[in-house]
């Protein structure tokens, strides 16, 4: 290397020597340091104590970064920390010089080779022309190879070049060193890891990428993860192999030739490097091939939502696609990608070799026991022609062993003995007209094949080719019949002979070695029944010759009835007379049977569902007897009474919801609301027995709490132990008191002035719970204009609420208080969010 190429020294602060003929070129503003170092140029570094013109002080390459500022350069720490920082840059500095003299030097060999010059004028050449055009000798280089290649590349950055020229010259033709640049590093880089490394720092992060992924195809259709940038080393090892038909993004942009350019990664569903990392970003996947062959996949990924890309943006990244595949085109896989499984080579070949077949063909293998010797062939592949005798799908067959798939070829064909010689001696073997037989629910299915058996490597192809489309359509004909149990017969009225197929055999219980039945002899091998059916049959069929079907019981020899659908069509001469009948007989016995359960289940759903209809209706009726929704309004001197009863909107949910306001004898209003447990008849006949046992035990005078003890009481023992809540209160008139009670039920409520309040709980068990309880009951002085609310649970009660949250929406609601009672109550219910579907009960009184 002359002086005239000899790099600065890092960290010397030197001049580097440059060649005296070219003479020192500066740079213009637009070429940054990431892209060439001043010393390229020929301009020498500026020292540690020079400042640039501007007047401002510049930062020392010794002097630490900024975020070290607090961090004492006197220390050890802050000295190890600068000097780490320096080496840092010097680094980075070295890598980008290193990359610009390669390109560099790559125009100074195209201009001696144009120009037919040594390399010292070809130097002055390079420097003036940069001079005169105001471009840096990087992008001059640039420029020079790109005329001289004008490969892949060059069109991609010309095309790059043309389309944001316009827009932003400073850019374009940075984005242009980057190209080159990266190319450069790709081609200099020894394995994947560095060509990725490559691609994302000079030419892929100024796109806004964060990471990329370099996949190298397996020739069994997996992908090893050759090389990788951005993401992080665990990550990448958890990626290290895919295997084959395991669908990924770089899998979808390996079989599609235009990429894969994803939005969002997260809306396809599909698995990938860095998932987790970068789940709502962009993703790219292209092709890496050269040459027309695919060696791999560049995956490209984004942080954020891909917009879609304009022409020249994919042009750049197929360019650097195809710079990746001729790495992959030498690329040998790790030694922890190896240790995958794999397919033989070639049985790999062979299976590629197979997909190309216009006929079934499967690739065997050699399957080996604990001894080391062949007992059988495994099928390692079989093509997309291949069409399974026993109709089975692909997948079934594929990877099973051959004796197994198809143990009748060990039989009287002698397939597994052809292809046992095959692969012991290499000589190939071809036959025609050769009998395949499968079993299909044991049932032996035959077709006639040309057979072609060869050996490749370690592996033996099998090639068979049905006789011809007859064959296979009748070979679908005969498990059409099986899977329909259906089976056809021809009978010639002129010579008599009648044919059936198998399955007929079978539907009628006779062997097929007897004589089939003729038609006119089918009324004796029927049901006495369907005589008529069948006679109808055969005269249409015969007589009027005309299409027909019936349906009838056929008995058999062996006592079995079957229920048999026969259609059956004539088939004419030239001269219109019968020549033979044509038909087929179906067994839908089991069709027939379930017919019955069906009809028979409707039958029963229908008187059901007609019982309970009758059932509910009784029960609401019951229940609207006895709980009218409104009621005559009470006669009490300076007392409102106000009722409302809203039952179930499902007729299936009648519930046990009860209230009551009636004048005792003793002049007290006896105020109550309840709730039995559960819906339905059993719910509303209880309500009755606890609404009426309540009216007659008031008469005695006693308190509240008392009156719910008995009542407790009559739920444990005279109900059959239903257990319901119910709150109890006796307003006296004279003095505006209200003594109540409760059993498990909301407290009531208490409209003051524009303020509603719940009144203090008082202790009481649920009734019916235990055979004896004690209710206590307290005493509550009401004012004039106060409103007192009783109420069920089905008038706040949500399933997905708490009850605290409804109950502050029932106070909000009775705040706002209108003019009359009756319509404070139905404001109540309009305004209800309750959504349990219950019946709900409402009681107010207003002092006057």
């Amino acid at each position: 290397m002359s002086m005239s190429e000899q790099p600065s020294e890092p960290g010397r602060g030197g001049e580097p020597q440059h060649d005296s003929a070219a003479g020192p070129q500066s740079a213009p503003p637009s070429v940054t340091s990431d892209a060439l170092p001043p010393s390229i140029e020929g301009e020498p570094k500026a020292s540690d104590e020079d400042e640039p013109a501007s007047g401002e002080p510049s930062q020392s390459p010794d002097a630490p970064p900024a975020d070290l500022d607090n961090l004492s350069t006197a220390s050890p720490v802050g000295r190890l920390a600068a000097t780490v920082e320096r080496l840092s840059r010097e680094v980075r500095a070295a890598q980008a010089e290193a990359e610009g003299r390669a390109l560099i030097e790559l125009a100074k060999g195209v201009l001696v080779e144009r120009l037919k010059c040594g390399p010292a004028q070809a130097a002055r050449q390079l420097a003036q022309l940069a001079e005169q055009a105001q471009v840096t000798p990087l992008e001059l280089a640039v420029d020079v190879i790109n005329q001289a290649a004008r490969d892949r590349m060059s069109e991609v950055t010309d095309a790059f070049l043309a389309a944001t020229r316009a827009a932003d010259e400073a850019e374009s033709e940075s984005a242009a060193v980057r190209l080159r640049a990266a190319e450069s590093g790709v081609l200099a880089a020894d394995d994947a890891q560095a060509v990725a490394d490559a691609l994302l720092e000079q030419a892929l992060r100024p796109l806004g990428a964060v990471a990329v992924a370099i996949w190298a195809a397996g020739a069994d259709g997996s992908l090893a993860l050759a090389g990788s940038a951005g993401f992080s080393p665990a990550e990448a090892a958890r990626w290290r192999y895919v295997p084959p038909d395991v669908v990924t993004v770089a899998r979808r942009g390996l079989i599609e030739r235009e990429g894969q350019w994803i939005t969002t990664l997260g809306k396809t569903g599909l698995p990938t490097i860095g998932l987790h990392h970068h789940p709502d970003g962009g993703r790219a996947a292209l092709p890496a091939g050269t040459g027309g062959r695919i060696h791999g996949v560049l995956e490209i990924a984004w942080p954020e939502p891909l917009a879609p890309q304009p022409p020249q943006i994919v042009r750049q990244v197929e360019a650097l696609a195809e710079l990746c595949a001729h790495t992959l085109e030498t690329h040998a896989p790790s030694q922890a990608a190896a240790q995958e499984p794999r397919v033989l080579p070639d049985a790999a070949e062979l299976m590629d070799l197979a997909d190309g077949l216009h006929d079934p063909a499967l690739v065997l293998v050699p399957h080996l026991d604990a001894d080391g010797h062949l007992v059988d062939f495994r099928i390692q592949h079989v093509n997309s022609r291949f069409l399974d005798p026993a109709g089975r799908p692909r997948a079934v067959v594929n990877g099973a062993l051959l004796l197994e798939a198809y143990p009748m070829a060990a039989g009287d064909s002698e397939l597994f003995q052809r292809v046992e010689r095959v692969y012991a001696t290499g000589e190939p073997f071809r036959a025609r007209r050769m009998n395949l037989t499968a079993l299909v629910d044991q049932v032996p299915l035959s077709a006639v094949a040309d057979i072609s058996i060869s050996r490749h490597g370690m592996s033996v192809l099998l090639i068979w080719r049905i006789e011809d489309e007859t064959a296979r359509l009748a070979s679908l004909l005969q498990h059409a019949q099986r899977l329909g149990r259906i089976g056809g017969f021809e009978e010639h009225v002129l010579t008599g002979e009648i044919t059936w197929n198998g399955q007929l055999f079978d539907l009628y219980g006779r062997p097929q070695t007897s004589t089939p039945v003729p038609l006119e002899e089918l009324p004796a091998h029927a049901h006495p029944d369907d005589g008529v059916s069948i006679r109808r049959f055969l005269r249409t069929l015969l007589h009027h010759q005309r299409p027909a079907a019936a349906a009838f019981r056929l008995q058999r020899p062996d006592g079995v009835t079957r229920h048999i659908r026969i259609v059956a069509e004539p088939v004419l001469d030239t001269d219109d007379r019968l020549l033979l009948i044509r038909g087929a007989c179906q067994d839908i016995s089991a069709q027939h049977w379930t017919e019955v359960a069906l009809a028979a289940t409707r039958d029963q759903l229908a008187h059901t569902e007609q019982q309970a209809t009758e059932r509910n209706r009784l029960t609401l009726q019951l229940q609207h007897a006895i709980m009218p929704p409104t009621q005559a309004p009470l006669q009490v001197s300076g007392l409102q009474v106000a009722v409302r009863y809203r039952p179930a909107e499902t007729e299936q949910l009648v519930g046990g919801d009860w209230y009551d306001a009636v004048v005792l004898p003793s002049r007290k209003v006896l105020l109550c609301v309840g709730d039995v447990a559960g819906h339905g008849i059993e719910a509303a006949t209880s309500m009755v027995v606890l609404r009426n046992a309540l009216r007659g035990l008031a008469v005695t005078g006693a308190g509240p709490g008392q009156l719910l003890s008995w009542l407790n009481i009559v739920a444990h023992h005279l109900t059959g132990a239903v257990t319901a809540t119910a709150v109890c209160g006796l307003y006296d008139p004279v003095t505006r008191t209200l003594r109540w009670a409760r059993a498990g039920h909301l407290p009531p409520v208490l409209v003051r002035d524009t303020e509603a309040t719940p009144l203090p709980l008082v202790k009481g068990l649920l009734l019916g719970a235990v055979p004896e309880a004690v209710y206590e009951e307290t005493e509550l002085q009401l004012a004039p204009q106060d409103t007192l609310l009783m109420y069920t649970d089905g008038l706040v009660e949500r399933r997905d609420r708490p009850v605290e949250e409804s109950l502050t929406h029932l106070l909000t609601t009775a705040r706002a208080a209108p003019s009359t009672l009756d319509q404070q109550l139905d404001r109540l219910l309009t305004y209800s969010k309750s959504d349990t579907d219950d019946d709900t009960c409402i009681v107010g009184i207003r002092v006057g």
